[in-house]
């Protein structure tokens, strides 16, 4: 039998997690949840909406499972905050891999991470919790993808790389082999990333260069 999963979240991505989950894991989607203050609408996607505030009393964390599904807004940090909330409440949170994605034996993906169609994530990769990969990218072997990451499509990250927590990588980015990303990094899009990078800051162009004077944080994703 399907278990029970409540999408944290009501935008986009929820709404496309949604669908992946239902057609495509041994989950069934019963409801989305939103903090109180963001909840506009008493059902999506022909499912109830229920504040986040009191989820466990209409869905106590023993009946169902949750999974953040938040994209990278505020530099991962609202998908980070609602994941260790719901965890605090009790509940287990999901992961989707889909099934039309190459992962091998040995690679691990941690907790409320979702990996889209056609990555390709080869041996000794470690994903960590609470990351979201998608579609078309490539994780070369030996690379750690530290938690609270946000991977855009067709990334190449070579092997033996690490991605650093709460960064967020651009689409048709390219990391040469062994780069170590800094924590709370932009990649833009297209950079080709072939040194080490700085915490903190925005990466573009090929070779990548830090933005001068231009914080992370201040990106709006």
């Amino acid at each position: 039998m399907p278990k029970p999963l409540v999408l944290i979240g009501a935008g986009e991505f929820a709404q496309i997690a949604c669908e992946y989950f239902q057609h495509d894991s041994d989950y069934d989607v019963v409801a989305f949840s939103v903090e109180r203050d963001y909840l506009t609408q008493p059902s999506l996607a022909d499912r109830p909406v229920v504040a986040f505030e009191t989820l466990e009393t209409a869905y106590p964390p023993a009946e169902v499972d949750v999974f953040v599904a938040v994209p990278a807004s505020q530099l991962n940090r609202l998908r980070a905050r609602l994941h260790q909330d719901a965890k605090r409440k009790g509940y287990r949170c999901a992961t989707y891999v889909s099934s039309r994605a190459f992962v091998w034996r040995n690679a691990e993906v941690g907790e409320n991470s979702f990996i889209f169609e056609n990555n390709v994530i080869q041996p000794f990769v470690r994903i960590g919790n609470n990351c979201v990969l998608w579609s078309g990218n490539h994780v070369g072997h030996r690379t750690v993808v530290h938690d609270n990451v946000f991977v855009a499509s067709h990334a190449v990250i070579s092997g033996y790389c690490e991605i650093g927590e709460h960064s967020f990588v651009g689409v048709n980015a390219t990391f040469n082999d062994g780069v170590k990303v800094a924590a709370d990094c932009v990649i833009g899009s297209g950079a080709l990333v072939v040194k080490d990078t700085e915490p903190g800051k925005v990466y573009v162009g090929s070779p990548a260069r830090a933005l001068p004077g231009r914080s992370s944080l201040d990106v709006r994703l």
